[in-house]
């Protein structure tokens, strides 16, 4: 049974997953692998895809990543409801979970469907591109920052 106020961070962390997989399917119906879309100037939509995990660590590591990267989801998603189940009444915290879990939960469909990640955002400064990346990988790295910025709260019984 959920905690009463966890189901908020769950609900949010599934509203991620979807549409993190619907921007990929749309994205996978739209595109050629290797087509380019100039949107901006600084950012194109491509279609990519990702064998490795953040910016295309290990991508060409042999396939036993795929395994590896798919446990470590597997347990970094079974870690973050069990914390959620523990903190979901900080706010800052739990949001930073939510969102690491959607996305931590996107790219694990991906890697269990497809054996790589769908990449489709490209950023891009003159001829240097950032490494292509998606709505999932979005949702982690925001939810790695909230969690670094929580980090420097004071704890409650402090005091100032």
């Amino acid at each position: 049974m959920l905690k009463q106020g966890m189901a908020r961070w769950l609900l949010l962390a599934f509203i991620i997953m979807v549409v993190d997989q619907a921007t990929k399917l749309a994205i996978e119906s739209a595109f050629e692998f290797g087509d380019v879309l100039p949107i901006f100037n600084g950012f194109n939509l491509v279609l990519t895809y990702n064998k490795g995990a953040a910016f295309s660590f290990l991508a060409t590591a042999g396939g036993w990543q795929r395994h590896f990267f798919t446990l470590l989801a597997l347990v970094v998603s079974v870690a973050i409801v069990a914390m959620l189940r523990k903190h979901h009444g900080e706010t800052r915290f739990a949001l930073a979970l939510s969102l690491i879990l959607g996305g931590a939960v996107g790219n694990l469909i991906d890697r269990l469907l497809y054996g790589h990640v769908i990449d489709f955002l490209d950023v891009y400064w003159g001829t240097s591109h950032w490494p292509a990346f998606n709505i999932a990988d979005s949702a982690i790295c925001v939810g790695a920052v909230l969690m670094v910025l929580d980090s420097f709260k004071k704890p409650a019984d402090q005091t100032t």
